[in-house]
């Protein structure tokens, strides 16, 4: 299945976290589970695909997300039946 994953900067964000987002976003890559990412254009966050066998192995994946983690961004995950 894949999932939507929506990371929404909050107050705390530090733009120092990038780098390990990054990280863990190449990471995912090489372990073939993400798909496709990027951040939008207003820097308001980001959005990323990832495949996982259930809802909960998604939400385990982006809720280990640096990003979440340092509570500079609110994590969302969603089911998504892409075409």
């Amino acid at each position: 299945m894949r999932y939507l994953v929506m990371t929404m900067r909050t107050p705390q964000f530090h733009q120092s976290i990038i780098d390990a987002h990054k990280a863990y976003l190449a990471q995912l890559k090489a372990d073939g589970a993400l798909e496709l990412a990027g951040p939008f254009t207003d820097k308001s966050g980001g959005a990323y695909v990832i495949t996982a066998k259930d809802l909960t192995a998604a939400q385990a994946i982006a809720f280990g997300d640096p990003v979440h983690t340092s509570g500079s961004s609110e994590v969302s995950v969603y089911e998504w039946n892409a075409v």
